[in-house]
């Protein structure tokens, strides 16, 4: 499967757009982020437009959507394809194939995987309201309540 243009828009409304790069919230530093959330090869002043943003976007979400491919073992619909590269687009490859989200869907358990969304609402240690905001709207989107 492939990220649906309406699971481009979702990211892009959770990670926001900057022209310019910023420091990573949780640390105040490294990892250095730009446009939709890319951190590759991001330094301190880097700047871009939104043309190179959805470029590096639509390259971004290939290891996420590879992750869901290849990890996921149950059948899922578009909208909760969409809503775990969302949720890996964020977290991470590593922290989405050890997490007991993907056992509870690879069990076939999804009630049980809609509540381990929102466990997933901290960063540095601390719990922050964008991530609460985000991981609920990925069940939402998840459970097609979106």
């Amino acid at each position: 499967m492939r990220t649906s243009d309406q699971g481009i828009e979702f990211i892009k409304k959770h990670e926001g757009f900057s022209a310019r790069a910023y420091p990573d919230p949780a640390t105040g530093g490294e990892p250095w982020t730009i446009a939709y959330g890319h951190t590759g090869g991001v330094r301190r002043g880097d700047v871009c437009d939104e043309a190179q943003a959805d470029f590096w976007l639509r390259n971004d979400i290939q290891t996420a959507e590879d992750a869901v491919n290849e990890l996921v073992t149950q059948p899922i619909t578009q909208s909760q394809f969409d809503a775990l590269v969302d949720f890996i687009y964020n977290v991470g490859v590593a922290n989405f194939a050890k997490s007991t989200l993907l056992k509870k869907i690879n069990g076939n358990d999804f009630d049980g995987a809609l509540n381990e969304f929102v466990r997933w609402d901290r960063a540095g240690g601390r719990e922050m309201a964008g991530l609460k905001r985000r991981r609920e709207e990925e069940a939402n989107l998840f459970m097609d309540l979106a």
